[in-house]
């Protein structure tokens, strides 16, 4: 047993709330059907102390491929999901199935089951997977949904991969400087308190003060920093603003642009191709792009495809689609496959973005070697030139 939260409208078309507590979500749709209300939304209550996702995208896309592959073979789903369910390799998804084939068990359908558990399937993924259960091709959906997955991750994976070296310089820069600034800048201390030092040996002992008789203080100032960061990129104002600057940034502003244009049309695409129609598929892809003006603009194009107009249009209008790419869009409409065009749009984004990022890693690089020299210079000079000043008056 479980507690659920739904949304609900009654006879007369009133939108009601609550909380009740199921064996699974068909049971309370059942529950609620049988007391003259329509379900809207049913959702599983996270328990306090659950554990979180846990569940890597290439672990889903396995997964996805497993069910594909046992109902490709004849296995019913039930008996899938219980296979699955016994998986040593994540127990996490491992629980999840089998809540998953409890609640399949019990009259539910697999795609209600996994949106009970948003914490694990993205609406993207469940929209899909409820599309090839109404349309009989749920081995096909799964399969595309794998591949999907998989493909996702192999971009994060290259992502994560260029910028990993440009990171690790940092961190060893900054070692470097609070090791200095820790360890040696104070075996000075005493020798120039004896003699007038300079504003930037001033500023060095300064801070090499701080942190070796303060650095409690220095850390709880760093949480406070990052908590308010964390809370003002929350903020729908200061995410719009920071969003702005991205894209007119050299460099930056292009590869954030087409990471964003060429997620929104993967997903677009792999929507449509899977049967979402369109409306719903636009609004599961305004979610998913992870880019606040590119989710407007997509929010824009909405409605004009709703009042009848075409995509290409209000897309062009936004600015954050290329005249190349929106002149694809067009002629993928003109030409009624608009979603192969999505997806062959998105592998030409993600090759540019590739080149894009390589560039920016090895812009990146040169940039924090030379931080860090100067850093280390300032050191060395605020601490060499006392001593060349009290020599040279000797």
């Amino acid at each position: 047993m479980g507690n659920f939260t739904y949304i609900a409208r009654t006879a007369a078309g009133e939108r009601v709330t609550g909380q009740v507590t199921g064996g699974s979500v068909q049971a309370v749709l059942t529950d609620l059907q049988a007391k003259q209300l329509a379900p809207v939304e049913v959702r599983a209550v996270r328990e306090p102390g659950r554990l979180g996702r846990g569940v890597s995208t290439r672990q889903l896309a396995t997964a996805y491929r497993q069910i594909a592959d046992l109902l490709r073979a004849g296995v019913p789903l039930l008996r899938t999901l219980r296979l699955l369910g016994r998986g040593k390799s994540n127990p996490r998804l491992a629980a999840v199935m089998n809540e998953i084939a409890d609640e399949v068990a019990d009259g539910g359908h697999l795609a209600d089951c996994m949106s009970a558990h948003d914490d694990v399937f993205p609406p993207v993924q469940v929209a899909m997977i409820r599309a090839g259960e109404r349309g009989g091709f749920l081995e096909q959906v799964l399969e595309r949904l794998g591949d999907f997955l998989e493909h996702q991750a192999d971009l994060r994976g290259k992502v994560i991969g260029n910028l990993i070296y440009p990171f690790v310089l940092l961190a060893v820069g900054l070692g470097v400087v609070v090791f200095a600034l820790v360890y040696l800048v104070p075996k000075f201390e005493n020798f120039y308190s004896r003699i007038e030092i300079p504003l930037p040996t001033k500023i060095l002992l300064a801070a090499s003060h701080l942190l070796t008789n303060h650095w409690l203080l220095v850390l709880v100032a760093l949480a406070l920093l990052v908590a308010g960061a964390w809370w003002l990129r929350r903020q729908p104002g200061v995410r719009r603003t920071v969003a702005h600057w991205q894209l007119r940034t050299p460099k930056l502003g292009p590869l954030v642009r087409d990471l964003a244009v060429g997620r929104f049309a993967r997903i677009l695409g792999t929507l449509l191709d899977n049967g979402i129609p369109m409306l719903p598929a636009m609004q599961i892809s305004r979610d998913a792009t992870g880019h606040v003006l590119l989710g407007e603009a997509i929010e824009r194009a909405t409605e004009s495809v709703r009042a009848g107009e075409t995509l290409a249009q209000p897309l062009a209008e936004s600015g954050m689609f290329s005249e190349d790419t929106v002149e694809m869009i067009h002629v993928g409409e003109s030409a009624n496959n608009l979603p192969s065009v999505l997806i062959t749009l998105a592998d030409t984004i993600e090759k540019r973005v590739d080149r894009l990022l390589s560039a920016f890693v090895r812009l990146m690089e040169p940039l924090l070697l030379f931080i860090m020299a100067g850093m280390v210079l300032f050191i060395f000079m605020a601490l060499v030139v006392p001593m060349l000043r009290m020599s040279s008056t000797i």
